[in-house]
């Protein structure tokens, strides 16, 4: 009996020490898979996205305004014009037309001063060059082109563009993409402009060149 007893100590004593290894290993198990690693309990930084006036690439720096112009593509989409986030014409104000699409702004303060468009088509050059003409001083004007710019164009009307700081005014044609910014006391090329000719062989659309986008940052009262 002793020996049994003995036995049953034993046994009962390796159970016990068994029972408590097993409760301190399953115990150190559990905290290490409910304990977060560092990276994952901490709080993530603010990422800061920056938004540009007019969807710029970048933003312009002070005493400077921001411009996209984008010409029609086509007779299918009109032009757009922005200005210090501003849309001034687009397709979705349903303000645009065949021809030039023309906006003025006050060079010193942004305000938009007239916008219109004129039919270069069919319509009557005249118009154009009366608003070209009443341009006030020191008067930003954007230039967008849809369809057919060209075809009513005047020797008088390439002269004002000119004036206007345009180097492709002279040979604005048929169905041409074009836009431009200058000013109206410009005593210079204005570098904001972009040209491309009516060519059946390099055209992207059948019958129009390829639509043309320009943005930038303009100085205030610089022109």
């Amino acid at each position: 009996m002793r020996v049994s007893g003995l036995l049953r100590l034993v046994a009962f004593v390796f159970a016990l020490v068994t029972t408590w290894i097993f409760i301190r290993s399953f115990d150190g198990f559990n905290m290490k898979t409910i304990r977060l690693p560092r990276w994952l309990g901490s709080v993530p930084k603010e990422i800061r996205v920056v938004k540009t006036k007019c969807g710029l690439n970048k933003p312009c720096p002070d005493n400077f305004f921001a411009f996209k112009l984008s010409s029609g593509a086509a007779n299918v989409v009109g032009p757009s014009m922005c200005f210090e986030n501003h849309m001034i014409m687009s397709p979705v104000k349903n303000n645009v037309g065949r021809g030039l699409n023309i906006a003025l702004v006050n060079g010193t303060t942004g305000t938009v001063l007239r916008q219109n468009s004129f039919d270069m088509y069919s319509g009557d050059p005249t118009l154009l060059e009366k608003f070209l003409k009443e341009i006030p001083d020191s008067t930003l004007v954007l230039v967008a082109s849809y369809d057919d710019p060209g075809t009513k164009m005047t020797d008088d009307i390439r002269k004002l563009f000119t004036n206007l700081g345009s180097s492709h005014a002279k040979q604005l044609g048929f169905r041409d993409s074009w836009v431009f910014l200058g000013a109206k006391d410009l005593k210079s090329i204005s570098p904001f402009e972009q040209f491309l000719k009516n060519d059946p062989n390099s055209n992207k659309y059948e019958g129009w060149p390829e639509l043309l986008e320009m943005e930038g940052c303009v100085p205030r009262k610089v022109f």
